[in-house]
């Protein structure tokens, strides 16, 4: 059984995370390697309730410790019925966000203490991070554009202003930056194909060769 991979996607709003999801699993499946695309928070029925409450603008405020604890409630939720499962049978796994996303949004954006992630990261992971790390890198303010061009009610995060999003936006580069072996940066404002491109080439190490 060939091994599983695990990939996967960051970067702030508008990035184009889902379209380059999309077009990973299509060209993996075409060179023979089975993929499931999923998503954070949620990729399992449970998994996305929690996603709704994290998400939904209601009248009751949901603190900074709360958000953190549901999303790593959504995680555990996630790895142990669709991430590990997946790897196990020799699946490669495309997720949109995983744990960077809570360094980048709750600790930098919201400001939640970094040795809290830490601790639930630890706990809640127990080592499984990703093979591979594709940080789709966009201006923020494009970003934002993109973002409101899809329409529909913004959530809570959407809703955030420009000062949050270039807080996440540091964050995600200097992750980066920290971790040179996991991560690659990929140019964002680039068109769909030339994109995919580039995360393909990112992976090559582990695709099956002509």
């Amino acid at each position: 059984m060939n091994a599983g991979r695990f990939i996967s996607l960051e970067g702030g709003e508008g990035a184009g995370k889902s379209t380059l999801a999309a077009g990973l699993a299509k060209a993996l499946q075409a060179l023979g390697i089975p993929v499931i695309c999923t998503r954070e928070p949620g990729g399992t029925p449970l998994a996305e309730r929690v996603r709704a409450v994290v998400l939904e603008r209601g009248d009751e405020v949901i603190d900074l410790t709360a958000e953190t604890l549901l999303m790593f409630a959504a995680r555990s939720i996630h790895l142990a019925n669709r991430i590990r499962p997946a790897l196990a049978a020799g699946h490669w796994v495309i997720c949109d966000r995983f744990t960077d996303a809570t360094y980048a949004y709750q600790g930098a954006g919201r400001g939640v203490p970094l040795p809290l992630i830490d601790s639930l990261a630890e706990a809640v992971q127990q080592g499984t991070w990703p093979d591979r790390t594709l940080l789709l890198d966009l201006p923020v303010e494009e970003g934002m554009r993109r973002a409101k061009r899809r329409g529909g009610p913004e959530d809570r995060f959407e809703a955030e202003h420009t000062a949050f999003f270039t807080r996440v936006r540091d964050a995600y580069r200097q992750r980066a930056a920290a971790e040179p072996t996991r991560f690659r940066v990929l140019d964002a404002t680039l068109p769909p194909e030339p994109l995919l491109a580039v995360a393909l080439d990112s992976l090559a190490e582990w695709l099956p060769t002509p």
